[in-house]
């Protein structure tokens, strides 16, 4: 049951037998008969509302509301009034569900049992829930600021202090909900006893109504929280520990391009970048460094001039304590801070006191995108308040374990983060900033002599600055704290197994069954490459709609016809390469890869499965460096301003990979017929001589041994021998990616037009890259059409696979928004005797009964999973998420779809 069935309703008698925490919820009797002197009454009250001031009572927007009041005391009318029926949970309706009767008090414990799920549930996705019930014991409220606490959300009390005798009159109304005499002035009692000390239960926040006519007056004001700034979408530059540098902190605003405002004595006191971008620091602003007040100087003028945003750090916290008079412990560098400070006027000092009261523990950015914090904040914490998450988002989490230093081993939480929001943070000095799934870390030890930095958002861009000179001895040498590189653990099991939903950019969700991801697991664990490399596999690719023509089953004008009614006129067709389907990531130096993949190579070459194609490094290694001198010479790795790239490719000949397919199934069925049908045939002669009429039987017998000849002819054109680098062919036809780049959704001609650069700079002598034909037709131009077909039949004659044709523009959408076939495949008719055997030709009429919509499904989903990955590879993001769709693409493989197609 989730809350959003819930109505609100009123709340059984209390008093009789006790529920667990709460006895007896309201009865929300507030509407009563509009008789007799109930008439006056209703009269007076409205008079008596009319004159009453508003009471405006701010309520945040992710809380725990709880209604506090007697029976009858208008709890539920309240919560109708004022707050959506899916926010509030009653016990009273709980108490329905367990029972069939609301008023069953013998259910109580059950009820709130599933009042605190139901609570639980929604304070854990962040919603303001609105609990509606007496809640006048203290037991009651303890389990609800329980509940608040474990989800890290503020807890308000409402209290409807209504007289007793108002209360009774109520109730007197319900005859389905009389009460024992004794029940209300006890409950006024327990309120009574209750008001005082709310506060010192856990209530942040205590609003207490007193009489009907200031209950009717109330009215609710929604409160974003402090740390909410989603509307606020950037562009940022994120600035890491500073600790009093002041001078490495201006280099680097002007390097960011920040104009620095001086007041009279030269001080900076502001810096405004002319592009309105916003300066965002996480914290550390003190100690240690020469220059403490000068960096609150100029990082307060900028927040105050709404130039800069501004999370608290460790070091902030304790200095303020200190400023306050509390007691704290001198160390680590504040006493820098305290003495420089004392030489500043005391009115500085009261702004910074403030200034330091003021700050909030993290920041929502950037529509949820960008959490900002000074330690680090995992997903269950962001836009939550608690001390729990401010000391976590102020001194992050320790392992309880001490180093060799005798400082604090941090829990590495960010090995384990998985959240869609960035989380950009400091704390811990490391000597280069780097992203670790999707987090980072900006403390780069400047004031031990290391850097200060700053992270352009969403730019992902790193700037930094070298500090002056060592201002302050590390206690411990600057070291990372990141296993494994940049990425940290880029893959969990958690990350794949069980059912999946992947949100993609350009075809919404796509599910994948349970079974499904087992299947793929058992293949990615046990015989594909490492993870770390497999950023892409390529989709399945739907064949067109099946012809009609005489001795046809796939026919060109069949993919014409379909994109020019979804609205595609220019489709560009490519020649089918005779191999088989590879993804090849080529570096251009052994160090590039690591960078973003975290793992050091000259690349590598895999199937649509993300198996290793061939199978030997050096002959791997060895198709990789053609591959990369031919990049070089063509200018691709400058142009494109990478050190990688990703590409689409056919590796021929077919018998390179399939080997022991065409020896087990193909070769078999040649030989097989080779050696069958000429006895078949000469049986038949012999019968005929003798005057049995066996005609017909041996015309198509030998219409066998032709199509057995065809057949076995079809498939020798894809095998031919190889030898090292010696007879393999690698035949380009899309550039998937480069760094920051997702060039898989720029028009095919672009794409070819930079191939054929890289065939052309090939080793004249020694070629393995092969051209990929193409020709471009117009859909709505009967001519163009027509030179399509004449292509397609000139390539098949000649022994030619077929073709695939696709949008010249790439990425389609039809008229309805929907996403159109990335590409369809127009296989010839000796190709196909391939694919359906020999004889195929014979049951046309049956094969054309072959269903495509599942095929053409998946094709979409698949094109969409690519894409996804490749569009979260150019944006940076860790490589867990990238290979969530890609491992997305393997499991669908495994959905049952006639192989044939």
């Amino acid at each position: 049951m989730t809350s959003d069935v819930l109505p609100t309703g009123g709340s059984a008698a209390d008093g009789l037998p006790a529920g667990p925490a709460d006895t007896g919820p309201d009865t929300g009797a507030d509407t009563t008969a509009d008789t007799g002197g109930i008439v006056g009454a209703a009269a007076d009250a409205a008079a008596a509302e009319a004159a009453q001031p508003v009471r405006r009572l701010p309520v945040t927007d992710v809380s725990l509301v709880v209604l506090i009041g007697t029976s009858g005391s208008g709890k539920s009318t309240f919560a109708r009034r004022h707050f959506q029926p899916t926010q509030v949970v009653s016990s009273d309706y709980c108490r329905g569900l367990v029972a069939d009767d609301e008023n069953d008090q013998s259910a109580s414990t059950d009820a709130f049992d599933v009042l605190h799920y139901i609570v639980g549930k929604r304070l854990a996705a962040g919603r303001l829930t609105v609990v509606d019930a007496t809640n006048v014991q203290p037991e009651s409220r303890k389990a609800l600021i329980r509940l608040a606490r474990e989800h890290d959300v503020l807890p308000i009390a409402i209290v409807l202090d209504v007289p007793t005798s108002v209360c009774a009159e109520r109730n007197s109304h319900r005859p389905d909900r009389q009460l024992p005499a004794h029940v209300l002035p006890r409950q006024q009692r327990e309120l009574r006893r209750s008001m005082k000390g709310l506060e010192r239960e856990g209530f942040r926040k205590v609003h207490v109504l007193r009489g009907e006519a200031e209950v009717a007056a109330a009215e609710i004001v929604p409160e974003k929280r402090f740390n909410d700034l989603r509307h606020l979408t950037g562009p940022f530059d994120i600035v890491g520990d500073i600790h009093g540098c002041r001078s490495e902190l201006e280099t680097l605003l002007v390097r960011l391009g920040y104009r620095i405002d001086r007041d009279d004595r030269g001080r900076a006191v502001d810096a405004a970048h002319p592009e309105g971008r916003t300066a965002v620091f996480v914290g550390d602003l003190v100690d240690r460094g020469p220059d403490t007040p000068g960096v609150l100087r100029l990082v307060m003028g900028m927040v105050a001039a709404g130039h800069a945003l501004c999370v608290p750090g460790n070091h902030e916290n304790k200095l303020g304590r200190h400023m306050d008079g509390r007691k704290v412990t001198v160390s680590h560098g504040l006493k820098e801070s305290i003495d420089q400070l004392a030489a500043e006027p005391e009115e500085f000092r009261a702004e910074v006191r403030a200034f330091m009261r003021g700050l909030v523990s993290h920041y929502l950015l950037d529509g949820g995108a960008l959490v900002v914090c000074h330690a680090g904040l995992p997903e269950k914490y962001h836009g939550r308040n608690s001390g729990r998450v401010r000391s976590h988002a102020l001194y992050g989490d320790t392992t309880g374990e001490t180093d060799e230093y005798g400082l604090p081993v941090r829990y590495p939480w960010a090995e384990e983060y998985r959240g869609r929001a960035l989380v950009v943070y400091g704390h811990t000095p490391t000597p280069t900033a780097s992203f670790v799934n999707n987090t980072i870390c900006l403390d780069t030890g400047c004031v031990f002599g290391g850097h200060l930095t700053a992270l352009r958002y969403p730019e992902r861009e790193l700037v930094t600055v070298p500090a002056e000179q060592e201002w302050y001895a590390p206690r411990r040498p600057l070291h990372t704290d990141a296993p494994g590189g940049r990425e940290g653990r880029p893959l969990d099991l958690a990350d794949v197994a069980g059912r999946r939903i992947v949100e993609t950019a350009h075809h919404g969700r796509v599910s994948v069954r349970e079974e499904n991801a087992a299947a793929a697991l058992e293949v990615m664990s046990r015989f594909a490459l490492d993870p770390r490399l497999l950023a892409y596999l390529p989709p399945t690719m739907a064949p067109s709609a099946t012809s009609r023509r005489e001795g046809y089953l796939e026919h060109p004008e069949e993919a014409f016809f379909a994109y020019r009614h979804d609205g595609v006129q220019q489709v560009v067709c490519e020649e089918k390469h005779m191999g088989s389907r590879a993804v090849v990531l080529v570096a251009r130096d052994g160090s590039a890869l690591e960078k973003r993949f975290g793992l050091a190579g000259p690349g590598a070459i895999w199937t649509r499965t993300g198996r290793a194609f061939l199978g030997d490094e050096e002959l791997t290694g060895a198709v990789l460096a053609r591959l990369r001198a031919a990049a070089e010479r063509a200018g691709l790795f400058d142009e494109l301003g990478t050190g990688w790239l990703l590409l689409d490719a056919e590796l021929m000949p077919w018998s390179l990979k399939a080997a022991e397919l065409l020896r087990r199934q193909y070769a078999a069925v040649g030989a097989a017929a080779g050696a069958a049908l000429p006895q078949v045939l000469d049986a038949l002669d012999r019968a005929a001589e003798r005057g049995l009429d066996v005609a017909d039987l041996t015309a198509r017998q030998r219409q066998r041994a032709l199509d057995a000849d065809a057949f076995t002819a079809a498939y020798r054109r894809y095998c031919w021998p190889t030898e090292g680098l010696s007879g393999i062919r690698l035949a380009p036809f899309q550039l998937l990616a480069a760094e920051g780049a997702n060039l898989a959704v720029l028009p095919h001609d672009r794409h070819l037009g930079w191939l054929d650069r890289l065939v052309g700079a090939d080793d004249p002598d020694e070629p393995i890259l092969q051209r990929t034909g193409r020709l471009v037709v117009d859909t709505a131009d009967e001519a163009s059409v027509a030179a399509g077909i004449a292509w397609w039949e000139e390539l098949t004659e000649a022994g030619g696979e077929g073709m695939v044709v696709k949008p010249l523009a790439s990425l389609v959408r039809d008229a309805g928004g929907r996403l159109v076939q990335p590409g369809v495949k127009v296989r010839g008719r000796e190709y196909l005797r391939i694919i359906y055997g020999p004889d195929y030709t014979e049951y046309l009429d049956q094969l054309r009964q072959r269903f495509l919509g599942h095929k053409r499904s998946l094709a979409l989903r698949e094109y969409a999973l690519g894409l996804e990955a490749l569009d979260r590879l150019a944006a940076g993001e860790p490589l867990w998420r990238v290979h969530e769709p890609v491992f997305a693409v393997l499991a669908l493989e495994s959905e049952p779809v006639d192989p044939r197609l």
